[in-house]
């Protein structure tokens, strides 16, 4: 399923989503401005290398590689789906938790899912780059304040795809399933020009999960009746 809504409003405007979508479009456009040797010296010098992470773990310059991959794309199908996924469930965990907890999810998660990678293949010089892990903590913090909130989007039948409804634990849960599943199945089969890094995705997730239970005794829920106007409200639009 590719979710494309859900019903699920928020208070305020999302501007730091919005903020984070606006610099990774923008640093993928200057990686459009080069040549495919230059954006590959640029991922190799400026992006996670597990090879680089492993001989030297703890100093700046593995700190900085590790935010600067987070702005990284590997082509507009990349960027794009990547965009849609914090674009959809972005603005609700960042209404809920208010801008400095999701920041800290976000950026948080994205360092745990590039050290998760790392850990599987110590020894790989490909690098690593994208948000997909620190928007899979993003994920993992929506399914546990929205487990239930209904996620709209296009299931393909064959040769036809057709809008279907489903609760967000079924998507989000079947989204982290896939992962792991497709993460374990590729243990070893790295190749020379590298692929989806499952792992980062894991664990991503998992510290979103986690941090999302924690954020959840720091900043408690709106109360019930005003969820239900917003529902309401966002049903009517």
């Amino acid at each position: 399923m590719l979710p494309l809504r859900d019903l699920n409003p928020t208070r305020r405007l999302p501007l730091f989503t919005y903020g984070l979508i606006g610099l990774n479009v923008i640093i993928f456009l200057w990686e459009m401005s080069l040549s495919p040797e230059q954006l590959q010296q640029a991922f190799m010098q400026l992006s996670v290398v597990p090879a680089n992470v492993s001989a030297d773990p703890f100093s700046l310059e593995t700190l900085l590689d590790m935010v600067r991959s987070m702005f990284f794309h590997g082509g507009y199908e990349h960027i794009f789906g990547n965009m849609l996924y914090l674009w959809l469930f972005g603005d609700n965990v960042e209404d809920r938790f208010g801008g400095i907890f999701y920041l800290i999810l976000y950026f948080v998660s994205g360092f745990v899912a590039a050290i998760a990678q790392v850990l599987i293949d110590p020894t790989s010089t490909i690098p690593l780059v994208g948000a997909s892990g620190a928007i899979a903590g993003v994920l993992g913090g929506y399914l546990v304040l929205f487990p239930n909130i209904k996620v709209q989007g296009l299931m393909p039948l064959g040769r036809i795809s057709t809008m279907t409804e489903m609760p967000a634990w079924v998507v989000l849960g079947f989204w982290f399933v896939l992962q792991l599943f497709n993460g374990v199945t590729s243990l070893g089969a790295e190749t020379a020009t590298g692929g989806v890094a499952f792992f980062a995705h894991v664990g991503g997730f998992v510290a979103g999960l986690v941090l999302a239970i924690v954020f959840m005794q720091i900043a408690p829920q709106p109360p019930a009746n005003q969820r239900r106007e917003l529902l309401y409200q966002r049903a009517r639009r």
